[in-house]
């Protein structure tokens, strides 16, 4: 093999999470594994679409898959895929103004953050609720030890069971997840006192974080 094709093969990588839907795919597999379906209708594509998306990603060796009946189940290849994700992201957001253009159109810039760092003091002294807005499955799939598990869908009609002096810190599936957002603003707006981590399930599987899985809290 020649140099050339080394780095070609190395690019074939790349060259697979050039499609912004193909990350938006990994980072709802790095949250659990899903059949093709579920993923074609989480991601907003159909199915035939979705089904060449995903052998791509499995072309480069970023996920794999098995088959359950009749279904082809889908997950991660391993958590050094979301490292390679989450450094690319923040590479580009570093480096590309459009990069953070494009993030403070789609994200609103209101909410206070927390880093995982305050969020591990805070929630030690107990001073803390930390809230998983993603839909329930993802939940049980791997959360935060401690972990409140409240859809952000259905946050609005389960405000009651947040006490009033309580401190809440929301987070979702990453760093551009827009349900926590949604949560923070709805939770600010109720007037509770309400902040954001900074970061998500994609990011803590890059760092090797262990969540536990299990059912809602």
């Amino acid at each position: 093999m020649t140099k050339s094709e080394l780095y070609d093969a190395l690019a074939r990588t790349g060259k697979a999470l050039s499609s912004g839907k193909r990350l938006e795919m990994l980072e709802l597999l790095a949250q659990s594994e899903r059949a093709v379906q579920e993923l074609a209708s989480v991601a907003g594509l159909n199915l035939t679409t979705a089904s060449a998306h995903l052998q791509v990603l499995r072309d480069a060796g970023l996920v794999v898959s098995r088959r359950a009946g009749t279904r082809v189940i889908y997950r991660m290849a391993g958590d050094d895929v979301a490292e390679l994700v989450t450094a690319m992201s923040r590479v580009a957001e570093h480096h590309r103004p459009e990069v953070r253009d494009a993030k403070a159109r789609y994200l609103p810039d209101d909410v206070e953050l927390m880093s995982r760092v305050e969020l591990l003091e805070a929630a030690a002294d107990g001073r803390v609720i930390v809230l998983d807005v993603r839909p329930r499955g993802e939940y049980e799939a791997g959360h935060l030890p401690g972990a409140v598990s409240i859809p952000v869908d259905e946050l609005p009609d389960r405000l009651a069971e947040i006490p009033a002096d309580a401190e809440v810190v929301a987070y979702c599936r990453g760093r551009y997840c827009v349900m926590s957002y949604d949560a923070v603003r709805l939770l600010s707006d109720a007037g509770l006192s309400a902040r954001l981590l900074d970061e998500g399930v994609l990011e803590w599987r890059s760092d090797g974080v262990q969540t536990v899985a299990g059912g809602a809290q």
